[in-house]
């Protein structure tokens, strides 16, 4: 049992002047590092860590979090802004920010976007600080039957995302997979689809292929209809209505249900290790426009798709933290940075953490929720600056894109042959969206591909090739359950209504 004076103590270190200026410091960092397409938190602080060695601990990890923190938001500035992401969790912000933007109304967007984010992780947060050690022993029981069953339902939940063509998704998706499968074989380590290129061992470099299938393809697009003319990115009326500016009290409580539905699968997703918040915000994204009543307008600028995918892949930072505090197993990537942070201060992540630095650890909560409060002034403040940015001529903004983009992949995947990766997915995305297949669900379908593999090999060892033994899990029972009626509900029934209700209209 903490003592409560060692909790007072904790948060009395939080909220000294050094930590709250090195949580401004990172959050800013994190929202400028964040909005450059191709780069993103992880890379700064990657790049930071080592400029911690000098600082106090809870100092350190303050301003790594900031970083974390300030970067899930300023993602989804360059994807709402110019359709753009990012990061690769916030493309599924696109999916209805940018629309939104194009109405003339990318600072509601964008104000959507950052209230989505600061809800979810507040959420994931307040789940971290009261009930981290329980949640992280149940996560780490679920086996690979059982995450092998949650892949599985994950994809189920793509279903969500075919649209009409159902053969078009699933073809998609298999090219996902496909691709996924480049580099060694998780459960024997021989290498494959490598084609003599020693870059592919370790596999297609996500940044690389995300980044260029969702950002450079649309680029490209973009630069190829300017045709020499010179117009700015997005039309942004002199004067606009203060509705069509600000997200007024009732608008951000219609999507109460929304922002929760994706911070609790943000909080679930982010608690077991490896999933990651780009599944989390796909999956938000697809339950949301499937439980609303007017699914059709999503994709077309409904505010409700940000709030989903914001405060699903924001409620995923907090949730990470669990079995990393808890068991010394990080969650994420971002995580892991966290740990070597940790360790250079000599500090070691586990089951005793709360007992021998217990003071340390709730000096990191207070940071925490004092950098959610930082985030959404910063972020408020840095709003109007991202505007006039964008205002400027398209073959301006986006031939700075692609710079960045390039740069960006280049540093994150170490060489020119991470470029050459994300230049060929670029062609292949602009392709894709031309013949009209879903890049969406290839970018699902690829970052789960490596984990459904592993899991699925480690179970039909576990099963000895039997599937029927899957009876003696009952999670992973319940889990496949719920994927086949997800499937047939979100795949074949709720389409098949939608096109029904389509002909019926016409016919009025």
């Amino acid at each position: 049992m903490i003592d409560v004076s060692i909790i007072l103590a904790g948060l009395g270190d939080a909220f000294s002047l050094t930590n709250l200026l090195f949580v401004v410091a990172g959050v800013a960092m994190g929202q400028f590092v964040g909005a450059l397409p191709g780069t993103g938190p992880v890379m700064a602080m990657a790049v930071a860590i080592p400029f911690t060695f000098v600082l106090d601990p809870l100092a350190a990890i303050a301003f790594l979090v900031g970083v974390n923190k300030g970067g899930l938001f300023g993602g989804a500035i360059p994807a709402i802004l110019i359709n753009t992401p990012g990061t690769p969790d916030a493309a599924a912000t696109a999916l209805d920010g940018h629309p939104l933007a194009r109405k003339g109304k990318p600072v509601k967007a964008m104000k959507m976007a950052l209230f989505s984010s600061v809800t979810g992780d507040t959420f994931s947060d307040i789940v971290l600080i009261t009930i981290s050690a329980p949640l992280a022993v149940v996560a780490l029981k679920m086996g690979p039957v059982e995450t092998c069953a949650l892949m599985i339902f994950a994809f189920s939940i793509i279903a969500g995302l075919i649209g009409d063509s159902l053969i078009k998704g699933l073809i998609a998706a298999v090219l996902g997979l496909f691709f996924a499968m480049v580099g060694l074989d998780p459960e024997h380590g021989t290498p494959r689809l490598y084609f003599g290129y020693f870059e592919l061992f370790d596999g297609l470099p996500l940044t690389a292929v995300a980044i260029g299938m969702l950002a450079v393809a649309e680029i490209f697009r973009r630069l190829a209809n300017i045709a020499g003319r010179i117009k700015p990115t997005i039309s942004i009326p002199e004067k606009q209505e203060k509705k069509d500016k600000n997200v007024s009290w009732a608008e951000y409580w219609s999507c109460r249900y929304t922002m929760l539905r994706g911070a609790v699968i943000g909080t679930l997703l982010g608690a077991i290790p490896g999933i990651g918040s780009t599944a989390a915000a796909f999956m938000s994204y697809a339950s949301t426009k499937q439980a609303s009543k007017e699914p059709e307008t999503f994709g077309k600028g409904n505010i409700q798709g940000v709030a989903a995918t914001e405060s699903a892949n924001s409620a995923v930072m907090g949730a990470n933290l669990i079995p990393l505090l808890a068991l010394g197993i990080p969650g994420s990537i971002g995580a892991a940075l966290l740990i070597s942070a940790f360790k250079i201060h000599g500090i070691q992540p586990g089951p005793l953490l709360f007992e021998q630095q217990g003071r340390l650890i709730y000096g990191l909560f207070g940071a925490m929720m004092m950098a959610n409060l930082m985030n959404l002034l910063i972020g408020q403040a840095s709003l109007r600056l991202w505007t006039k940015i964008i205002s400027a001529p398209e073959s301006l903004v986006f031939s700075s894109a692609l710079i960045l983009c390039i740069t960006g992949v280049y540093v994150s995947t170490g060489g020119i042959f991470g470029v050459a990766v994300m230049l060929v997915f670029a062609v292949m995305g602009y392709l894709m969206n031309l013949f009209g297949y879903s890049v969406v669900i290839f970018i699902i379908a690829f970052f789960l591909g490596d984990k459904f593999e592993l899991s699925l090999s480690q179970t039909l060892v576990i099963l000895d090739g039997d599937l029927l033994a899957v009876i003696h899990y009952p999670v992973a029972l319940a889990l496949l359950m719920l994927a086949l009626v997800s499937t047939w509900w979100l795949g074949i029934h709720a389409p098949r209504k939608s096109r029904r209700q389509t002909r019926d209209s016409s016919l009025d």
